[in-house]
Formats: structure tokens, sequence, C-alpha cells
């Protein structure tokens, strides 16, 4: 199984972007999927997240601005970023819990980071 981000980019304040995150592999199930971002010199962290079920859930600072979605029969999940500010600029992670054929519990995989650049 295997997680790939791409979407990410270089773009003015005030602009927009779109990631997306596709899962490829032998999948029975996708549970929840979500995005996480890195800034030099700080922590991981969650940013938004999607259950099967298309329950989300965002962090304060991107509410409003960000939107998760997903395609569960394409195995991908999106995220629409308008609004960016200069503090959104960082390597932005898919993760998701994936259950594999034979196995009833999912396992969290990631995906290689794409950078989103916000400046002037």
């Amino acid at each position: 199984v295997q997680l790939q981000a791409y979407g990410g980019g270089s773009v003015q304040p005030g602009g927009s972007l779109r990631l997306s995150c596709a899962a490829s592999g032998s999948i029975s199930r996708i549970n929840i999927m979500a995005w996480y971002r890195e800034a030099p010199g700080k922590e991981r962290e969650l940013v938004a997240m999607i259950t099967s079920r298309n329950y989300t859930n965002y962090a304060e600072s991107v509410k409003g601005r960000f939107t998760i979605s997903r395609d569960n029969a394409k195995n991908t999940m999106y995220l629409q970023m308008n609004s960016l500010k200069p503090e959104d600029a960082a390597v932005y992670f898919c993760n998701a819990n994936i259950v594999v054929p034979g196995y009833f519990a999912g396992m969290d995989y990631w995906g290689k980071g794409t950078q989103v650049t916000v400046s002037s």
C-alpha cells in the first residue's frame, strides 16, 4: 500500500491550492484519512481529518479556509486550501488508516510530503 500526495506549490497570500492524496495497492477499506503539516522548527500538526462517512474535523487555524473531502471510489482525499496565509507554509503529509485483505484492523500509512509555500 502506498500513499501519494501531490498538488503543492508556491502561491501568494490570499491564494488557493488543492492537494490530493491517492492510496494505491491492495486495499479492503480506508478508515480515517487526514492531512498533517510540518513547518520548519515546528512539530507536525493535524490540519484536517475525515472519516469514511465524511465526518470532518479541522484545526482551529484553518477552519473556514480549508476543506477536506474524499472520493472513496478512487481511494483519494483532497484538501482545498483557500485564503492562504504565510503561516500555512509547510510540508503537508497525508495519512490514512487502511485495512488490507486478510486483516480486520487497519494500519496507519503516510505519504511523502508535498511543499506548500506562501509568500509575496
